[in-house]
C-alpha cells in the first residue's frame, strides 16, 4: 500500500521529516514553540540530496519551519497544512487519523458520469468544505454523480480561484482543516458521490512558492508557462521534481480517498524527457487506486486536441482517462451568443459544426486554427465519447468574461433550456458549473487577495487582456470591470441558494432535474444530425426503446422530420416526453406544435422537444 516519504508523517511516537534540497550543507526544523526540549532539528543528508530526520514525540499540531544553511525559515515544500497563512509555520498532521466509512466505496466509472464543477469559496455563504458537504444531497437528488472541486491546494491571502496555490499538499486553510476535507469526500460517498479535485502542475502561484530556497531545480532554465517559470520535468534534477509532483497526486487519492484527478491546463506543461510526466502521473494514479480497490480516473484540460493523450501507453498514448473538450463550448456559445472575438473567431457556430463535434468529440482534428496561428489538433476515431467531458459553462468560459456573466446572462432562457437539453442527452461526459442547474442570477467573477503590490500588477493584467475587446478600448470602460482584489467582486461570485424557490429559478431547476432523470434511462449510441443551420437532433437507442430530442437553437421554425433517418420510428409512432417550453419548465414558455405522424415540430421560439419509441 502507499506510503508518503516527503514533508512530516506522523508515525505513532513521534514524526518522520523529510525534505529534498540537494545543495544545501545543512537543514534545521525549527518548531514554534519549542518541542521535546528543544527547538531545532538538524536534518541529515542522504546521497540523493533529501535530508532525513525522525523526531520522537513530535505529535500532530507541531508548528514548524526550516532553516537552510542558516539562511529563513521558510514553510515545508511538502506541507500538510498551513493555519497561519502559506507565508507561516506548516503543521505536523497524522491524516490516518480520521476513519473513514467509505469502505464498500469502489469510485465510479465515466459511463453515465455527470460531473458538478464548484469553487468551494463561493458554493455556500460560509464558503466551507463543511458547508460544502451539507448540499451533498441536493446534488444527489439533482442527478449529479461526482463533483468536481477547484483547485484546493492553499495559496496567499483568504480568497482565490485556486489556481495559484503553493502548498500542494496542504488544504486551504480558509476552508477548512485537513480532517474537514476528508469529512466532505467520506460524506460524498456515503450518499453516492465521487469527488474529483483539480490540481495545477503547470506552474506554482506567484506569490508563496519557497521551493526555489529548498532548490533552483524545482524550475525549468528552458521552458516557461503563460504565468511565470515553468516547472523542471526534464532538466538537471528532475527526478526528485518529478517525484514531488506525483507524489502529490498520489497523496490526494490516498490520504483523501479523491476519485479523480483534473490537470489543469496541461498544454501549458513542457516536457522533454522520453515519458511525459502527464502520462506518468495518469500511471502512477490508477496502480495506486487499483492497490487500495478502487477507481480513480485522470482528466486533462488541454486546447491541443490531442488522442494520444487518450490512448493506452503500450499503443504510444499517455493514457489518460478523459480530456476537456472546449470546441462543443465554443460552437454553442458562437450559435446562442454570437461571440465572435479571440478563440470564437475559429468556431461558426453552424448547426453541422455542433453535430460534427459532438460526433466525434472535437472539432478541430489537425485543420488550421486562425487565432493559433498553427494546425491544431488530431484524429479521435476510436476514442469512446464518454472520455469527452462537455460543457456550456465552467469557471474560465465564465470567469473570464469581463463582468463574470454567465450563458444564460447573456442569451434568452429559452434558448439556455435548449442547449442544456443538447449538453445532457449527448453521448460526451457532461460538466455543470455550481448553479447552472438554477440559471443562478450570481456571476463568477476573477477575484485575488493579494499583497498590494502583485494586485495591482494582476488588475493592470486584467485590463491590458480585455483592451482589444471594442467595449474596453478606453481606460474609463476598463474601468468598471470589477477588480480582482476588491472583496466585493469576491462576495458578488457567491451562489444565492434562496434563488431556488424563485422564479424562473426553480422552473430551470426542474428541467435539469427531469433531464439528468432522463439521461439516466437514456442508454445507446448517439446519432447527432443538424437539421438545417438552426437546428439538431439526437437519437439515442437502447436494446428495447429509442429516444430523440430535437433541439432548435435559434428563432423559429417548421422542422420535417418525416422520412429522415434519425427520426425512424420503432413499433409504434413517436410519443411525446416532455418539452423544454412547458410550463413547469418555463411559465411564460411558447411551446412548439408537433404533429407525430408524420412527425413535424414547429418550433416558436429556440426550445427542445423529447420524444421516445419501443423498439
Amino acid at each position: 500500500m502507499w506510503k508518503p516519504t516527503l514533508g512530516a508523517n506522523f508515525v505513532g511516537r513521534g514524526t518522520r521529516f523529510r525534505v529534498w534540497a540537494p545543495d544545501a550543507e545543512s537543514v534545521e526544523a525549527v518548531f514554534e514553540p519549542p518541542e521535546a526540549g528543544s527547538s531545532v532539528l538538524a536534518l541529515a543528508k542522504d546521497a540523493e540530496g533529501f535530508f532525513n530526520a525522525n523526531a520522537v514525540g513530535v505529535e500532530p499540531g507541531t508548528l514548524y519551519r526550516y532553516r537552510i544553511d542558516g539562511r529563513g525559515l521558510f514553510p515545508d515544500p511538502a506541507s500538510r497544512f498551513q493555519p497561519c497563512g502559506v507565508h507561516g509555520p506548516s503543521q505536523v498532521v497524522d491524516t490516518t487519523h480520521y476513519t473513514w466509512t467509505d469502505a464498500d466505496w469502489r469510485g465510479i466509472a465515466l459511463p453515465g458520469a455527470v460531473l458538478y464543477e464548484l469553487h468551494v469559496g463561493t458554493f455556500t455563504p460560509e464558503g466551507t468544505f463543511r458547508a460544502a458537504a451539507q448540499r451533498l444531497p441536493d446534488l444527489k437528488e439533482l442527478g449529479i454523480t461526482a463533483i468536481e472541486l477547484m483547485p484546493v491546494a492553499d495559496f496567499a491571502g483568504d480568497r482565490n480561484w485556486g489556481y495559484d496555490g503553493v502548498s500542494l499538499f496542504a488544504p486551504a486553510r480558509c476552508y477548512g482543516t485537513p480532517e474537514d476535507l476528508q469529512r466532505l469526500v467520506d460524506e460524498a460517498h456515503a450518499v453516492g458521490l465521487a469527488i474529483f479535485l483539480d490540481v495545477v502542475y503547470n506552474h506554482f502561484g506567484p506569490d508563496g512558492a519557497y521551493h526555489g530556497q529548498f532548490s533552483r531545480d524545482y524550475f525549468s532554465d528552458r521552458h516557461s508557462s503563460p504565468w511565470g517559470a515553468g516547472i523542471n520535468f526534464d532538466g538537471p534534477g528532475n527526478s526528485a521534481v518529478r517525484d514531488f509532483v506525483i507524489e502529490n497526486a498520489l497523496y490526494w487519492v490516498n490520504a483523501y480517498h479523491i476519485d479523480g484527478l483534473r490537470l489543469d491546463a496541461t498544454d501549458a506543461i513542457v516536457d522533454d524527457s522520453p515519458r511525459n510526466i502527464v502520462a506518468s502521473i495518469a500511471d502512477a494514479v490508477h496502480e495506486s487506486a487499483a492497490e487500495a480497490g478502487r477507481q480513480a480516473h485522470v482528466v486533462a484540460e488541454d486546447i491541443r486536441n490531442l488522442s494520444r493523450m487518450l490512448q493506452p501507453e503500450h499503443e504510444g498514448g499517455w493514457g489518460l482517462d478523459a480530456v476537456w473538450s472546449d470546441d462543443f463550448h465554443h460552437h454553442v456559445r458562437r450559435a446562442v451568443a454570437g461571440d465572435t472575438t479571440g478563440y470564437y473567431g475559429d468556431f461558426d457556430g453552424a448547426a453541422e459544426s455542433i453535430a460534427r463535434t459532438a460526433r466525434e468529440g472535437w472539432y478541430f482534428q489537425g485543420q488550421y486554427s486562425p487565432h493559433h496561428r498553427k494546425h491544431r489538433g488530431s484524429d479521435p476515431s476510436g476514442i469512446a465519447l464518454e472520455r469527452f467531458v462537455f460543457y456550456i459553462q465552467n469557471h474560465d468560459q465564465v470567469g473570464n468574461r469581463p463582468f463574470g456573466d454567465r450563458l444564460h446572462h447573456t442569451i434568452p432562457l429559452e434558448a439556455y433550456r435548449a442547449v442544456s437539453t443538447l449538453l445532457l442527452l449527448l453521448a460526451e461526459t457532461p460538466l455543470l458549473f455550481m448553479g447552472q442547474e438554477w440559471a443562478a442570477g450570481s456571476p463568477f467573477r476573477y477575484f485575488t487577495d493579494h499583497h498590494a503590490d502583485l494586485g495591482r500588477r494582476v488588475t493592470e493584467g486584467r485590463h491590458r487582456e480585455f483592451s482589444h475587446l471594442a467595449a474596453f478600448a478606453s481606460s474609463e470602460e476598463r474601468d468598471r470591470v470589477p477588480g480582482p482584489q476588491d472583496v466585493q467582486t469576491f462576495l458578488d461570485s457567491g451562489l444565492r441558494w434562496e434563488e431556488r424557490h424563485r422564479e424562473p429559478h426553480t422552473a430551470t431547476l426542474r428541467l435539469y432535474r427531469e433531464l439528468l432523470k432522463l439521461r439516466r434511462r437514456v442508454c445507446g449510441a448517439a446519432a447527432v444530425e443538424a437539421l438545417g443551420q438552426d437546428s439538431l437532433a439526437v437519437r439515442r437507442d437502447g436494446p428495447r426503446n429509442a429516444w430523440l430530442a430535437v433541439v432548435r437553437l435559434r428563432g423559429e421554425g417548421i422542422i420535417h422530420l418525416s422520412g429522415h433517418p434519425i427520426a425512424r420510428p420503432g413499433r409504434e409512432p413517436w410519443r411525446l416526453l416532455f418539452m423544454t417550453e412547458d410550463p413547469c419548465f418555463a411559465p411564460d414558455g411558447q411551446p412548439p406544435a408537433i404533429q407525430t405522424e408524420p412527425l413535424e415540430i414547429g418550433f416558436a421560439t429556440p426550445g427542445a422537444v423529447l420524444l421516445e419509441t419501443a423498439l
